[in-house]
C-alpha cells in the first residue's frame, strides 16, 4: 500500500472505510479487507495492529494464541 494519513488511521478497521489518499489513486476495494480480518482475528481471540507511514507503506501484526478459550 501506500501508507494510511496518520489523520485517517483510528478508522481503518470500519466497515468500508477507504483512506483519502487511495479514494485519489487508481486503487481498488470496497473498503472491507481489513474490516473482515479484525473480526476474524478478535473472534479467534486474537488482536491486529499496524504501523504506518504516508507515502511509504503499513505493516500489519497479527497475534492469534494457539488455544482459543471458551467463553
Amino acid at each position: 500500500g501506500i501508507g494510511i494519513p496518520v489523520d485517517q488511521q483510528d478508522r481503518i478497521f470500519e466497515k468500508f472505510f477507504r483512506a483519502a489518499n487511495v479514494l485519489t489513486e487508481n486503487f481498488d476495494g470496497t473498503g472491507l479487507g481489513l474490516y473482515y480480518v479484525k473480526e476474524v482475528v478478535s473472534k479467534l481471540g486474537g488482536e491486529i495492529n499496524f504501523k504506518s507511514i504516508p507515502n511509504e507503506g503499513s505493516t500489519f501484526t497479527i497475534r492469534i494464541p494457539l488455544k482459543v478459550q471458551k467463553e
